[in-house]
């Protein structure tokens, strides 16, 4: 009965059972008659605390997955549909990718600007430097396209139709501008920067250009810049730049000027890289006169990119930001700028713009962001994994186009919801624009791969949503989809279908499409005929008609499979000892918020925390003969499980059970009645109700071996040896089964001590030497002395020697 091998904490007053005599007698009391008494009592006392500790959990077997449309279908999955952030599906727009009527060669399509009449538009290429004209043809969802021109530049970033049908040119990496007119380049001019991203019309003669790398703002005269002519080498002189109709009225320290916008009261905005920080410079900048004018700041950030700002007629803008971690996300990486003469830093030639291939994944963030005039900017909307490209606005809706995964993105203006319309297979959309003449329409540019895309609200076609790969999280048999309310829409005109898998491979291995049985008229329920597996797509139909609908997020339900419980522990604690189950704490007398969020992730709403939190606070409390044996098992699907504990001496052949279908993670016996020898013990598992018989499963678990000792150790030998200083006392002992644990010794004198630690240094055996040296000071008068000797099975044999 060694209090120092409990691995439980217990009372003070049970610490030291082996340090006074007192403690012997009561040990060499329970050895006799007593001990077929005290251990009755324990066993009588102890299910009446355990019916404190019990509860039957009766949670239904059967779960649901609430589906969201809004996460769970992607932009690709939707036709004629849309999501909206509160996980409802609404009508939407309907996206029709166009096909090219003859191969056009273009590996990236930059821009996208309308060439004057609805069906023919003008597109600037990569990195063959082109200019292409597009003409539709919407009845046959195709495509023309005629090269206008070809320039010795890889990459157009920036291009605009001026009033007079001439085309201005930006491009990159050299930063040229050029003036095309009937297809021919009638001026040119390389300015010092590497990249020219965005050309801003102000009027029929003035136009505003924005660089990268340095990032500056220049305004050019038209008319002049038109009958400059061609120069094919960098400006560097003020007088070059005059003679060309260039004015350098802007610059920020940041690296790139990525977009301009022009309020209806003359400002323009800017938007910047790397830093992604928001400019507005002043009306004066349009204007002939010749001074630079500062920026105000309107908005500071880091490591974005601008990628478009849409001013409104009231002095309200809107800006699309995109984020991203690292530089291998940006669009263009950029070398640092060459160290340039003295007195000549505003007119150097920086170093060459560098492309890097795109991330695999882009692992960056987007957000739309508005500036109310007068106020402070309030992010509408943000998204993960998505970049913003290009802004437009349709009455009180936002449409943004975005990749990497083909999206086309909306914001409600009104209800200030984000929405998700149909998407592109092609993995970014990088411009949006107007269909003159035809609100309702608005031509997509597409690329990875490249192409053109129709996306108009007012089509007719047929509707369809089709969720991503949904988890939920073991294999399962699907029951029935749910809708709680269907707004504008007949049950019979919802056509669901779903297929299943058991491997989360998002091609192979899944069942054919199988349809929902239609739901009854009084209770919007689909149902499936008998479906398994751990993975599942649903795909929504509707017809065209109609045109107006909401339909809420609806919930699948589904039985997981059932599975064998698991044991994840068991030990046998130090013999000799009983245990008192600690009481369940009781359930709190009023409901809060907190405990309905728990219950609701919980599925015996906490019932079984609140149990092992009672168990651990059980007590521990000596008791000859007694045995304890704790196992923790664990249900993977929640089933309550019972248990039972039996055990077999070595040799038999019959089993003898000490616990039958208990509930409890326990159970103590009396092991005083047992045989010495070592018994084999077992742990049957069980699964009991709310699941139904036939459906129960059990597991048997062969479980630690017990090794039962009554019989004493024997001394072998004791001896004392005197010296000048010292009394060493030496025990040799033995024992049949059990390892032995250590000595004490008591004086006459009253002196007392124990020792644990063997003379070879490792306590491993049957047979051990201890030895105690003791101060000859204090043992002092003492002629004799009582050692015992013990074994971990608490037996112990004691011998009085004479000093």
């Amino acid at each position: 009965m060694r209090a120092s091998r409990l691995p439980l904490p217990v009372p003070s007053y049970f610490m030291s059972t082996r340090s006074s005599p007192f403690s012997f007698f009561v040990f060499r009391m329970f050895r006799g008659p007593a001990l077929r008494i005290l251990p009755l009592f324990v066993c009588f006392v102890v299910p009446l605390s355990v019916s404190v500790l019990t509860t039957v959990s009766a949670d239904p077997l059967s779960k649901k997955y609430d589906l969201d449309f809004y996460r769970d279908v992607p932009s690709r999955n939707l036709k004629g549909l849309a999501t909206r952030s509160d996980g409802r599906l609404v009508a939407g727009p309907v996206l029709t990718e166009l096909t090219a009527v003859a191969p056009f060669n273009a590996d990236l399509l930059w821009t996208l600007e309308s060439a004057g009449a609805p069906d023919r538009w003008l597109l600037g290429t990569g990195p063959d430097g082109r200019v292409l004209e597009a003409t539709l043809d919407v009845a046959k969802s195709a495509f023309t396209t005629r090269e206008i021109a070809k320039l010795d530049e890889p990459h157009i970033f920036a291009l605009k139709r001026l009033p007079d049908g001439a085309l201005l040119v930006g491009t990159s990496p050299h930063g040229v501008l050029f003036l095309l007119r009937d297809g021919k380049v009638t001026a040119r001019v390389s300015l010092p920067v590497d990249s020219i991203f965005d050309l801003l019309v102000l009027d029929a003669d003035t136009a505003l250009i924005a660089t990268g790398n340095p990032a500056r703002l220049y305004r050019i005269d038209l008319k002049q810049f038109a009958t400059s002519g061609v120069a094919p080498e960098k400006l560097i002189t003020p007088a070059q730049f005059t003679a060309r109709g260039l004015t350098l009225v802007g610059e920020i320290r940041d690296r790139n000027l990525r977009r301009l916008a022009r309020f209806p009261d003359g400002r323009v905005a800017a938007g910047s890289s790397p830093k992604g920080n928001i400019y507005v410079f002043p009306a004066t900048i349009s204007s002939s006169a010749p001074a630079r004018a500062d920026p105000v700041l309107l908005q500071e950030n880091r490591d974005a990119e601008v990628t478009d700002l849409l001013p409104q007629p009231n002095g309200d803008l809107y800006a699309t930001l995109v984020y991203s971690p690292s530089a291998g996300d940006a669009r263009i990486n950029v070398l640092p700028s060459k160290p340039s003469k003295e007195g000549t830093d505003a007119l150097a030639a920086p170093a060459p713009v560098s492309f890097s291939p795109p991330a695999e994944k882009f692992s960056g963030r987007s957000t739309l962001v508005f500036f109310p005039a007068g106020g402070f900017p309030e992010i509408l909307s943000s998204r993960s994994n998505l970049a913003f490209y290009q802004l437009a606005r349709r009455g009180d809706t936002l449409l943004i186009a975005g990749g990497e995964q083909g999206e086309l993105i909306g914001y409600d203006l009104t209800a200030r919801l984000p929405l998700t319309y149909a998407g592109s297979a092609s993995s970014q959309l990088n411009a949006l624009a107007a269909v003159p003449g035809t609100p309702d329409r608005f031509l997509v540019l597409r690329n990875n791969a490249p192409g053109l895309a129709l996306l108009d609200f007012k089509a007719t076609a047929e509707r369809s949503a089709e969720t991503r790969r949904i988890d939920l999280g073991t294999a399962a048999l699907f029951g029935a989809l749910r809708f709680d309310r269907l707004r504008d829409l007949a049950p019979a005109q919802l056509a669901l279908e779903i297929k299943t898998s058991v491997g989360s491979d998002e091609v192979e291995g899944w069942t054919a499409w199988t349809p929902l049985l239609a739901a009854d008229a009084t209770d919007p329920a689909w149902r499936a005929p008998a479906l398994r597996g751990r993975y599942a797509k649903l795909r929504l139909k509707l017809p065209a008609a109609a045109a107006s609908l909401e339909i809420e997020k609806p919930a699948v339900y589904f039985l997981p499979q059932n599975r064998r419980p698991t044991l994840q522990e068991f030990r046998f604690l130090a013999p000799n000892f009983a245990l008192i189950p600690g009481s369940e704490p009781a359930p709190s007398v009023t409901t809060s918020l907190s405990s309905i969020l728990s219950a609701s992730k919980d599925d015996d709403g906490g019932q079984a925390k609140r149990s092992k939190a009672g168990f651990l606070a059980s007590q521990i409390v000596p008791a000859p003969g007694a045995q304890v044996a704790l196992w923790t098992l664990v249900d993977p699907d929640g089933d309550s499980v019972t248990a039972s504990f039996s055990i077999r001496r070595e040799g038999d052949t019959g089993w003898t059970d000490l616990s039958v279908s208990s509930r409890e993670p326990y159970v103590l016996f009396d092991t005083a009645r047992l045989a010495d020898g070592i018994y084999f013990t077992r742990l049957v598992a069980t699964e009991a109700a709310p699941r139904p018989a036939p459906e129960r499963l059990s597991i048997t678990f062969e479980t630690d071996n017990l090794i039962v000792d009554h019989t004493p150790p024997a001394i072998l030998e004791a001896t004392v040896v005197r010296t000048a200083d010292t009394v060493k006392i030496t025990v040799h002992g033995r024992d049949a089964m059990s390892l032995l644990e250590g000595i004490e010794v008591t004086f006459n004198n009253g002196a007392h001590d124990t020792v644990e630690q063997p003379a070879d240094g490792i306590r491993d055996g049957r047979e051990e030497s201890f030895i105690l040296e003791i101060p000859l000071a204090r043992v002092t008068g003492a002629t004799a002395a009582e050692v015992t000797l013990y074994d971990i099975a608490g037996n112990a044999v004691t011998r009085r020697i004479t000093l």
